[in-house]
């Protein structure tokens, strides 16, 4: 059941991370569930609060006892310690309940994915989302049972199964489903296996498969996905970068994090050609040309032809 209301946060703050250092098989659409970015809005748990800002703004506090954070086109979302799922569209004082029992959740401007505690994928469609005090137009409906992973993206939307199996559904015209078709279709269809994390965005996918290969497909006019059908668009999956444990990916440029740690970016306003920015990095998410990453206890900021700039130290 769904109820919309106001919500009074807890105070006690249970995060699941070991010694700081989040679980690197990723429940969110950046790398971490720490992070969010969505064009140029952003959320990060730093510590035990929550901030919220804009493009290069101060980062200002706004709740604590939050385990997951999100963006989408109009929404703000937070996973609570409970598995309570809120959202908000402006002000987080008015942030309502979406869905209660709550595992972790995926968001974007197609939509919501929600992952339950029994591993079932639910969706919501953003256009149901009508602001604080208004009633949902529409209940969530059921997509699958024993999620992995999924992602959200500005017109295709992916979950991957618990046996690595990828699946797509939306539209297919910048070759968003990788099977070399440009047809969409309106119930998924597996594209892909051996996959552990999916992230996606403006046209275009990646995808990390068990062996730590990064595939992409789709819109690749600025280079997210490197060389790749770099100028245009590639309608088949393809390796663009090796030995990574978590991606994330922004309108325009894609990161990796590879096993010891260190960050690499390609795309617009850095090459297609993978460059290392950062070492000691253990959570990253990429908006419009800017990254944010989490590196040695600190919330880092920059601009895509930029160096990385601490911008708060994370207690």
């Amino acid at each position: 059941m769904i109820f919309v209301s106001r919500y009074s946060f807890l105070k006690i703050v249970s995060l699941f991370f070991v010694s700081g250092i989040c679980s690197m098989v990723a429940i969110a659409d950046s790398s971490s569930p720490r992070l969010a970015a969505y064009y140029d809005s952003f959320l990060a748990i730093c510590g035990d609060q929550v901030y919220e800002w804009t493009v290069f703004d101060s980062p200002q506090k706004k709740m604590e006892g939050i385990k997951q954070v999100g963006i989408g086109k109009h929404n703000r979302y937070a996973l609570t310690d409970a598995g309570d799922l809120l959202y908000w569209s402006h002000d987080v004082s008015e942030s309502a309940l979406l869905m209660a029992d709550v595992k972790y959740f995926y968001a974007g401007r197609s939509g919501v994915f929600v992952v339950r505690t029994d591993d079932s994928l639910w969706g919501f469609d953003t256009h149901s989302l009508l602001g604080f005090g208004e009633r949902l137009a529409s209940t969530p409906f059921r997509i699958a049972d024993n999620i992995r992973a999924a992602a959200i993206g500005d017109s295709a939307n992916y979950y991957v199964s618990q046996e690595g199996a990828l699946y797509v559904r939306g539209r297919a015209h910048r070759g968003q489903y990788g099977d070399g078709k440009l047809a969409s279709t309106d119930h998924f269809i597996q594209t892909s296996a051996d996959v552990i994390q999916v992230v996606a965005h403006t046209g275009h996918a990646l995808l990390l498969k068990k062996d730590g290969t990064v595939w992409g497909t789709g819109g690749n006019i600025y280079g997210p996905l490197g060389r790749h059908g770099y100028g245009d668009k590639a309608d088949r999956w393809g390796v663009i970068f090796e030995g990574a444990q978590s991606i994330a990916t922004g309108s325009s440029h894609s990161l990796a994090i590879q096993h010891d740690h260190s960050l690499w970016i390609w795309g617009r306003g850095v090459g297609v050609d993978p460059k290392k920015v950062m070492s000691d990095v253990t959570a990253v998410a990429a908006g419009n040309s800017s990254t944010l990453a989490i590196s040695q206890g600190a919330l880092w900021q920059w601009g895509t032809e930029a160096e990385p700039t601490r911008i708060m130290q994370c207690p």
